[in-house]
Protein backbone atom coordinates (compact mmCIF):
# COMPACT_ATOMS: atom_id res chain seq x y z
CA UNK A 1 0.00 0.00 0.00
CA UNK A 2 2.64 2.48 0.74
CA UNK A 3 4.53 1.29 -2.52
CA UNK A 4 1.48 2.35 -4.16
CA UNK A 5 0.99 5.84 -2.54
CA UNK A 6 4.46 6.58 -3.06
CA UNK A 7 4.27 5.96 -6.77
CA UNK A 8 1.24 8.18 -6.84
CA UNK A 9 3.03 11.20 -5.24
CA UNK A 10 5.78 10.45 -7.55
CA UNK A 11 3.75 10.60 -10.89
CA UNK A 12 1.44 13.74 -9.40
CA UNK A 13 4.72 15.61 -8.87
CA UNK A 14 5.74 15.16 -12.23
CA UNK A 15 2.00 16.52 -13.50
CA UNK A 16 2.52 19.30 -11.25
CA UNK A 17 5.87 19.94 -12.73
CA UNK A 18 4.43 19.80 -15.94
CA UNK A 19 1.77 22.41 -15.76
CA UNK A 20 3.83 24.65 -13.56
CA UNK A 21 6.95 25.02 -16.19
CA UNK A 22 3.85 25.76 -18.96
CA UNK A 23 3.31 22.38 -20.24
CA UNK A 24 7.66 21.98 -20.84
CA UNK A 25 7.27 18.13 -22.37
CA UNK A 26 10.85 17.97 -22.73
CA UNK A 27 11.75 18.68 -19.48
CA UNK A 28 9.51 16.10 -17.45
CA UNK A 29 9.96 13.58 -20.21
CA UNK A 30 13.75 14.00 -19.07
CA UNK A 31 12.82 13.35 -15.59
CA UNK A 32 10.20 10.63 -16.55
CA UNK A 33 13.25 8.53 -18.82
CA UNK A 34 15.83 8.96 -15.82
CA UNK A 35 12.89 7.69 -13.57
CA UNK A 36 12.82 4.36 -15.68
CA UNK A 37 16.53 3.75 -15.59
CA UNK A 38 15.97 4.31 -11.17
CA UNK A 39 13.35 2.28 -11.18
CA UNK A 40 15.12 -0.69 -12.85
CA UNK A 41 17.79 -0.55 -10.88
CA UNK A 42 16.31 -0.04 -7.36
CA UNK A 43 13.27 -2.62 -8.60
CA UNK A 44 16.32 -5.29 -9.19
CA UNK A 45 17.80 -4.46 -5.87
CA UNK A 46 21.07 -3.08 -7.74
CA UNK A 47 21.51 -0.51 -5.55
CA UNK A 48 20.90 -2.34 -2.21
CA UNK A 49 23.73 -4.73 -3.38
CA UNK A 50 25.93 -1.90 -4.80
CA UNK A 51 25.34 1.20 -2.73
CA UNK A 52 28.49 2.87 -3.51
CA UNK A 53 26.08 3.25 -7.10
CA UNK A 54 23.90 5.15 -5.48
CA UNK A 55 26.10 8.84 -5.02
CA UNK A 56 26.71 8.13 -8.92
CA UNK A 57 22.99 8.17 -9.59
CA UNK A 58 22.71 11.40 -7.23
CA UNK A 59 25.57 13.17 -9.73
CA UNK A 60 23.82 12.54 -12.56
CA UNK A 61 20.13 13.36 -11.09
CA UNK A 62 22.03 16.60 -10.17
CA UNK A 63 23.25 17.39 -13.85
CA UNK A 64 19.72 16.21 -15.26
CA UNK A 65 18.55 18.78 -12.92
CA UNK A 66 20.65 21.89 -13.80
CA UNK A 67 19.73 21.31 -17.88
CA UNK A 68 16.12 20.99 -16.87
CA UNK A 69 16.21 24.17 -15.46
CA UNK A 70 18.29 25.68 -17.87
CA UNK A 71 15.92 24.11 -20.54
CA UNK A 72 12.57 26.14 -18.91
CA UNK A 73 11.49 29.63 -19.82
CA UNK A 74 10.24 31.46 -16.46
CA UNK A 75 8.00 33.88 -18.45
CA UNK A 76 5.85 30.02 -18.85
CA UNK A 77 5.67 29.44 -15.57
CA UNK A 78 2.37 28.65 -13.90
CA UNK A 79 3.69 29.41 -10.17
CA UNK A 80 0.83 28.66 -8.36
CA UNK A 81 1.10 24.88 -9.85
CA UNK A 82 4.79 25.16 -8.50
CA UNK A 83 3.70 26.45 -4.92
CA UNK A 84 1.39 22.81 -5.40
CA UNK A 85 4.39 21.03 -5.84
CA UNK A 86 5.30 21.76 -2.48
CA UNK A 87 2.09 20.45 -0.69
CA UNK A 88 3.62 16.89 -2.13
CA UNK A 89 6.07 17.83 0.77
CA UNK A 90 3.25 17.10 3.38
CA UNK A 91 2.73 13.07 1.86
CA UNK A 92 5.88 12.31 1.38
CA UNK A 93 6.92 13.27 5.32
CA UNK A 94 4.04 11.07 6.23
CA UNK A 95 5.52 8.37 4.40
CA UNK A 96 9.00 8.79 5.59
CA UNK A 97 6.68 8.38 8.83
CA UNK A 98 6.01 5.28 8.06
CA UNK A 99 8.89 3.98 6.89
CA UNK A 100 10.88 5.12 9.90
CA UNK A 101 8.53 2.99 12.13
CA UNK A 102 9.42 -0.13 9.66
CA UNK A 103 12.61 0.39 10.48
CA UNK A 104 13.50 1.08 6.91
CA UNK A 105 15.30 5.34 7.71
CA UNK A 106 16.85 6.73 10.96
CA UNK A 107 14.22 8.87 12.58
CA UNK A 108 16.30 11.69 12.29
CA UNK A 109 14.91 11.65 8.63
CA UNK A 110 11.20 12.55 9.85
CA UNK A 111 9.19 15.68 11.09
CA UNK A 112 9.86 13.92 14.59
CA UNK A 113 13.94 13.99 14.31
CA UNK A 114 15.39 16.89 12.84
CA UNK A 115 13.03 17.03 9.41
CA UNK A 116 10.96 20.36 9.93
CA UNK A 117 10.35 20.05 6.11
CA UNK A 118 6.73 19.87 6.25
CA UNK A 119 6.10 23.00 7.56
CA UNK A 120 7.40 24.25 3.96
CA UNK A 121 4.47 21.65 2.82
CA UNK A 122 1.94 23.25 4.93
CA UNK A 123 3.04 26.84 4.70
CA UNK A 124 2.28 26.29 0.68
CA UNK A 125 -1.11 24.96 1.09
CA UNK A 126 -1.67 28.18 3.41
CA UNK A 127 -0.20 30.09 0.44
CA UNK A 128 -2.62 28.91 -1.69
CA UNK A 129 -5.48 29.29 0.34
CA UNK A 130 -4.63 33.00 0.75
CA UNK A 131 -4.27 33.67 -2.94
CA UNK A 132 -7.30 31.78 -3.76
CA UNK A 133 -9.31 33.81 -1.09
CA UNK A 134 -7.45 36.98 -1.66
CA UNK A 135 -7.49 36.98 -5.22
CA UNK A 136 -3.62 38.26 -5.39
CA UNK A 137 -0.09 36.59 -4.79
CA UNK A 138 1.95 36.55 -1.73
CA UNK A 139 3.60 39.78 -1.75
CA UNK A 140 6.86 39.56 -3.25
CA UNK A 141 9.31 39.79 -0.18
CA UNK A 142 7.60 37.13 1.29
CA UNK A 143 7.50 35.05 -1.45
CA UNK A 144 11.14 35.25 -1.70
CA UNK A 145 11.95 34.53 1.88
CA UNK A 146 9.76 31.66 1.90
CA UNK A 147 11.57 29.98 -1.30
CA UNK A 148 14.80 30.57 0.33
CA UNK A 149 13.97 29.18 3.60
CA UNK A 150 12.44 26.15 1.52
CA UNK A 151 15.26 25.43 0.08
CA UNK A 152 17.39 25.44 3.82
CA UNK A 153 14.85 23.01 4.77
CA UNK A 154 15.35 20.74 2.11
CA UNK A 155 19.33 21.11 2.10
CA UNK A 156 19.32 20.36 5.24
CA UNK A 157 17.20 17.02 5.16
CA UNK A 158 19.23 16.51 2.24
CA UNK A 159 22.12 16.36 4.04
CA UNK A 160 21.48 14.20 6.74
CA UNK A 161 19.70 11.38 4.68
CA UNK A 162 23.24 11.12 2.59
CA UNK A 163 24.72 11.24 6.25
CA UNK A 164 22.30 8.52 7.21
CA UNK A 165 23.12 6.00 4.04
CA UNK A 166 25.25 2.75 4.09
CA UNK A 167 28.12 4.89 2.26
CA UNK A 168 31.94 5.24 3.53
CA UNK A 169 31.05 9.35 4.63
CA UNK A 170 27.98 7.81 7.16
CA UNK A 171 27.89 9.76 10.20
CA UNK A 172 24.21 9.18 11.61
CA UNK A 173 22.00 6.53 12.40
CA UNK A 174 24.35 3.46 12.09
CA UNK A 175 21.88 1.34 14.24
CA UNK A 176 18.97 2.20 11.59
CA UNK A 177 20.41 3.66 8.47
CA UNK A 178 18.79 4.94 5.65
CA UNK A 179 18.46 2.05 3.37
CA UNK A 180 15.01 2.59 2.10
CA UNK A 181 16.24 5.36 -0.37
CA UNK A 182 18.05 2.21 -1.97
CA UNK A 183 14.89 0.55 -2.58
CA UNK A 184 12.21 0.86 -5.70
CA UNK A 185 9.91 3.13 -5.76
CA UNK A 186 11.47 5.38 -2.40
CA UNK A 187 15.05 5.52 -5.07
CA UNK A 188 12.64 8.14 -6.66
CA UNK A 189 12.56 11.00 -3.40
CA UNK A 190 15.98 11.62 -4.50
CA UNK A 191 16.18 11.38 -8.01
CA UNK A 192 12.58 12.87 -8.56
CA UNK A 193 10.47 14.60 -6.12
CA UNK A 194 13.64 16.13 -4.28
CA UNK A 195 15.50 17.87 -7.41
CA UNK A 196 12.05 18.71 -9.18
CA UNK A 197 11.07 20.51 -5.55
CA UNK A 198 15.28 22.49 -5.57
CA UNK A 199 14.15 23.12 -9.57
CA UNK A 200 10.44 24.53 -8.45
CA UNK A 201 11.79 26.95 -5.68
CA UNK A 202 14.97 28.08 -7.77
CA UNK A 203 12.37 28.61 -10.84
CA UNK A 204 10.55 30.94 -8.65
CA UNK A 205 13.35 32.46 -6.86
CA UNK A 206 14.43 33.36 -10.53
CA UNK A 207 11.07 34.89 -12.04
CA UNK A 208 11.11 37.01 -8.67
CA UNK A 209 14.73 38.38 -9.14
CA UNK A 210 13.45 39.50 -12.88
CA UNK A 211 10.42 41.45 -11.54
Amino acid sequence: MLEAVFLFITLLTLFLFYIGTGKNLRAVLIFFAWQVVIGLLSFFEVFKEKPLLFPLAIIATTLLSILVFKIISIKELNTRYLIGIHIVRIPVELCLYQLFIKGQIPEIMTFTGWNFDILIGLSALVILIYQFVKKKDLARPYFLFWNVIGLLFLSVIVIIAILSSPLPIQQFAFDQPNMALLEFPYSFLPTCIVPIVFISHFLVIKQLKQL
